[in-house]
């Protein structure tokens, strides 16, 4: 018997204060060597721990032993260079300064399997782990090399695949790709961006997703949401060509964002993991406010297609606060289900 309306969230938590600077991020690491491989252990356990408490149904690794969730996996693959750093645009946003491809982008060996075996150990509770998907790699980096944003893409797909069928060997339910690229480069996206994707899932038994937000609760992405006018209609470039897709599961902002809800329509028949928890406050949402969120994702989306979730990662966020969003996505839910079940 499965759960109704399984709860997840979208990737990072916050770290723990001894490891990483709170609150920050790209926040460098405060141990070393030994004690930060095994700092790293802790943290995870940690999360896994503080995920449990606040009734998580599907859990993660709370993203704790990585800096960023697009640069820590680069980091481990030959053809990039991270001394040699040009300033780019990301996003169509803000500048950020960058590593440069140099060469043929390669991947030598795993990135997150071991710590992908060392959560497994830990739970019997389903798993979700994120990767970046190709579209947002390629948006992080300045290509010196390929000079082609599409040649690039395929290149990391391969290199996802083989990550991600080796995640999946060590027993990781759900693959989740981050595409928050897929909400502004949206002729690319429907040109070769989903096709990258399908690449990068190719071969794979377990389920598989794509989370496409508003990003995090930085000023550079509040900024630009205040740009976007009354109606955020992003969704509705992508998802007719997502609904067609192979990837099972679409993840997608709802809370405290301007997205029409009746957008979910057109992903009709996939799963869809609603965020129903703002990650851009401080304010923690009551079950209430969740439950209201989740029935209005009912109108669109079938109850046993539904997975509440959080917006996007927490990272940047006091500990307590994503703590108390956890609970109050797990109440939110449990009040939903109630109802279902009445």
């Amino acid at each position: 018997m499965k759960k109704l309306l399984p709860t997840s969230t979208a990737g990072s938590l916050p770290k723990p204060s001894w490891l990483a600077q709170p609150e920050t991020l790209w926040s460098p690491w405060k141990l070393e060597g030994d004690e930060l491989a095994a700092g790293k252990q802790d943290a995870l356990s940690l999360s896994l721990q503080e995920q449990q408490q606040a009734g998580i149904d599907i859990v993660s690794d709370g993203e704790q032993s990585r800096q960023h969730f697009v640069t820590t996996f680069i980091e481990h693959l030959d053809g990039v260079d991270f001394e040699q750093r040009e300033t780019v645009r990301i996003r169509d946003r803000y500048d950020a300064s960058v590593p440069t491809v140099k060469s043929a982008v390669s991947r030598q060996k795993p990135v997150f399997v071991e710590d992908a075996k060392f959560l497994r150990q830990q739970t019997q509770q389903p798993i979700k782990w994120a990767l970046p998907g190709p579209m947002t790699m390629i948006d992080t980096l300045y290509d010196a090399h390929y000079k082609s944003r599409e040649k690039l893409a395929w290149e990391f797909a391969k290199i996802l695949n083989q990550e991600a069928k080796e995640l999946e060997a060590a027993g990781v339910d759900i693959i989740q790709f981050d595409e928050p690229a897929f909400n502004v480069f949206f002729d690319e996206v429907n040109d070769w961006g989903i096709a990258t994707l399908e690449r990068a899932i190719e071969g794979l038994k377990c389920e598989t997703a794509v989370h496409i937000c508003y990003g995090y609760g930085i000023k550079a992405n509040t900024d630009w949401k205040k740009t976007l006018g009354n109606e955020w209609r992003q969704y509705e470039e992508i998802f007719p060509k997502l609904q067609q897709s192979n990837l099972d599961i679409i993840s997608l902002e709802c809370q405290n964002s301007r997205v029409p809800m009746e957008l979910l329509e057109l992903v009709r028949g996939k799963k869809v993991m609603v965020g129903a928890i703002d990650v851009a406050t401080h304010t923690i949402e009551t079950p209430e406010q969740v439950a209201d969120t989740l029935r209005k994702a009912l109108q669109f989306v079938d109850a046993d297609k539904l997975c509440p979730c959080t917006n996007c990662g927490m990272a940047p966020l006091p500990r307590h606060v994503a703590r108390g969003k956890l609970q109050a996505l797990s109440a939110g839910a449990e009040i939903v289900r109630r109802e279902l079940a009445g």
